[in-house]
């Protein structure tokens, strides 16, 4: 990407690499991780003066097979089956892959740092900046009452 004069390196993470809910720790490690990585190569890359920069992808819910074929806690499950979780999943999941991929592609176009894809992304972006902790009062509350998270 150097050698060409210009280079973009875009990363997938999560909403789940911005709030944390129960029962998905192992998810969340890799997700922030990957936000993290992210963060810290634009960083070493502009501080380096390079052409090749770097953006870190936050999507929602894109209408996947993500949900059936995951392997999910039981405890995450909250007495739901496979069959109602993907439904769900599939109610809360309003964002094709191809506006997706025109998210991130426009993302990388105009440099951001950060592209968050689907409406909840936005929303759970925005309860996290508003309440950096207290969002985890709520979900363990939300949690408690059998309510579930939309990702």
């Amino acid at each position: 990407m150097r050698d060409a004069g210009e280079g973009h390196i875009v990363n997938v993470s999560s909403v789940f690499g911005l709030i944390a809910v129960p029962g998905q720790g192992a998810y969340h490690s890799a997700k922030f991780a990957v936000r993290g990585f992210t963060e810290c190569l634009r960083q070493e890359l502009e501080v380096a003066g390079s052409c090749v920069s770097a953006t870190s992808v936050h999507p929602g819910g894109i209408k996947t097979n993500i949900v059936r074929n995951a392997r999910v806690a039981e405890n995450a499950t909250q007495g739901e089956t496979r069959e109602e979780m993907s439904a769900r999943f599939e109610r809360l999941a309003p964002t094709t892959p191809e506006e997706a991929a025109e998210a991130i592609l426009r993302g990388v176009e105009r440099n951001k740092r950060r592209v968050l894809i689907g409406r909840e992304a936005y929303v759970l972006d925005w309860l996290q900046r508003l309440f950096p902790t207290g969002y985890q009062r709520l979900l363990v509350w939300a949690t408690r009452r059998g309510m579930t998270v939309p990702s």
